[in-house]
């Protein structure tokens, strides 16, 4: 679609050209609704186009696809960074999917029975908005007192690449997630690293991945659907990929307790003691990028939407895809995003009839 055209009435916009956009967007072209995808992104690939260098799946090729297209690997390989990118620029390509790009949506509004959705090339006019923008763009920082005086360089996991340039450095990584635990494991390659976390970190064992995780996660989901409830398996929180063990053996991954102040040379632990530091990674995750849908009303403390499977309960032109299991069950992940693309693609179909 040209600029020009900006101004037609369309039956569907997904806000958002990553997985979630694209796994929308291939079903619609399964139905006979116009649609167009608006990606701020210049090149397809979404978030995992600014993951870091050595980032790769918890799962091997196979568990990790979207509907319609396996990703090329099987069933033993772990796709890095790039070859998902190359995957989603492939899924893209492969089902001819309508997606403009770079557009960013500055703002979603009601127009009539129509929304219409401000953007840095126009606006556009919808019967129906999915949003699918997931997270990447808003990094959570935490309140941590003196954040602001630290005279080091502070980084958050987004804007991580690679352990260049912090050869010799005194780094400290804050998070007891798996980015935390695969960035302490590069940059302790390097640097004199230690790892800050609110609880000591979890480790799962080592023959567990992605594809046992998603196993016992949709054997929970199906037991709730049915009205049981299982426990979550105990499995901990940090894969252990090739990086992670081989830090272990190192002898890295000891976490201290989170420090409870920032100085301007450094830490204070919750001891007393202090630490300088060139450099605190930020691995504390990210929250719904939604700002887009603030003029709409529909957002809730802390920037979520209520909704009801993935439709807003506030504003029913309205539906949500990719965020999390708040917007359908594993909808953040490759293989588990297009289960909510199908329903949520039927009901907008429903809606619209």
């Amino acid at each position: 679609m040209s600029t020009g055209q900006q101004e037609v009435a369309l039956d569907v916009i997904v806000i958002g050209g990553g997985q979630a956009g694209l796994a929308v967007a291939r079903e619609l072209g399964r139905t006979p609704l116009s649609y167009v995808v608006l990606d701020a992104q210049p090149a397809p690939g979404g978030a995992w186009r600014h993951g870091w260098d050595s980032l790769n799946l918890f799962s091997p090729a196979r568990w990790s696809s979207l509907p319609g297209l396996p990703m090329p690997g099987g069933e033993h390989r772990y796709p890095g960074r790039d070859d998902v990118v190359r995957y989603l620029e492939a899924y893209e390509a492969r089902y001819g999917l309508r997606v403009q790009r770079p557009v960013r949506v500055r703002w979603v509004r009601p127009d009539g029975a129509l929304l219409r959705l401000g953007t840095d090339r126009g606006t556009w006019r919808a019967r129906a908005v999915v949003s699918a923008t997931g997270t990447f763009d808003a990094p959570h920082w935490p309140e941590i007192p003196g954040r602001d005086l630290f005279q080091g360089r502070q980084l958050h996991s987004s804007e991580y690449r690679s352990p260049a340039g912090l050869e010799g450095q005194r780094v400290i990584v804050v998070g007891g997630g798996n980015s935390g635990a695969q960035i302490v494991a590069e940059v302790s390659r390097v640097a004199h690293t230690t790892w800050a976390t609110l609880t000591p970190p979890s480790f799962m064992p080592d023959d567990i991945d992605g594809r046992v995780l998603f196993g016992a996660a949709t054997q929970r989901y199906r037991a709730q659907q049915a009205g049981s409830d299982l426990p979550p398996p105990s499995l901990g929180d940090i894969v252990m990929v090739p990086s992670v063990r081989e830090a272990r053996e190192r002898g890295v991954l000891g976490a201290r307790a989170m420090f409870v102040r920032v100085t301007a040379q450094g830490v204070v632990w919750p001891d007393g003691a202090t630490s300088d530091a060139d450099t605190i990674i930020w691995c504390t995750g990210f929250r719904p990028a939604l700002q887009h849908l603030d003029s709409l009303g529909v957002l809730e403390d802390p920037g979520y939407v209520r909704v009801q499977g993935t439709r807003s309960r506030a504003e029913p032109r309205l539906w949500l895809v990719g965020y999390g299991n708040w917007t359908g069950f594993a909808s953040a992940t490759l293989v588990g995003v297009g289960r909510s693309a199908r329903a949520t693609v039927a009901e907008v179909v429903a809606a619209l009839r």
